[in-house]
């Protein structure tokens, strides 16, 4: 995204906060191709029989995003920042909605083959990482963020440093322990 154009969707942005529901309009075109390449990046962690696709989950990110009424952008990375968290949400609720199908939460039975597609591997290890996200996060609230943006969002270090407005040296301290700090619970 050129300069002019992360510019312009920062303007967009703040417009569409103050209420601006033509901003909305001017801004979804700019944003998309990056909200697909952020959900596209989530979907290559997940199986390939992953039942819910790439544009489905930009789709429901979309709708959720549109649906932030009290929300008060500030630029372009807090707004993909955001997104991001979105879609990793997104993506727990669909694997625990998987788990609980497959221990029985369901309403029917479903022939085993159909509960493959249904119910990924990976759905657990997902659920796992969010719990352990959810854990840092109680413990220290930059790192979880930090992880988001980094991880989840796909923003560089410098772009994170500016979201949080830390230094970026602060970010690499912090994006290190974190995933040590993970990787450590996720290996319990």
């Amino acid at each position: 995204m050129s300069s002019t154009s992360q510019h312009e969707v920062t303007q967009l942005l703040v417009a569409w906060g103050n209420g601006d529901q033509a901003a909305l309009d001017k801004l979804m075109p700019l944003v998309h191709e990056e909200l697909h390449r952020i959900a596209h990046h989530y979907m290559r962690q997940e199986n390939p029989d992953h039942t819910l696709q790439t544009t489905a989950l930009v789709n429901e990110a979309y709708l959720r995003l549109v649906g932030q009424r009290q929300a008060h952008w500030h630029n372009r990375t807090q707004f993909f920042a955001i997104a991001a968290q979105m879609m990793r949400r997104i993506l727990v609720d669909h694997a625990r909605g998987q788990i609980r199908a497959k221990r029985g939460g369901g309403v029917r039975a479903v022939a085993l083959d159909e509960s493959i597609v249904m119910a990924p591997e990976r759905a657990g290890d997902l659920v796992a990482l969010d719990d352990a996200l959810k854990t840092l996060a109680t413990i220290d609230s930059r790192k979880i963020q930090i992880v988001e943006l980094r991880y989840f969002g796909g923003l560089t270090v410098e772009e994170t440093a500016e979201v949080l407005g830390v230094a970026p040296v602060t970010v690499m301290r912090d994006w290190s322990l974190a995933k040590a700090w993970l990787l450590r619970e996720l290996e319990r």
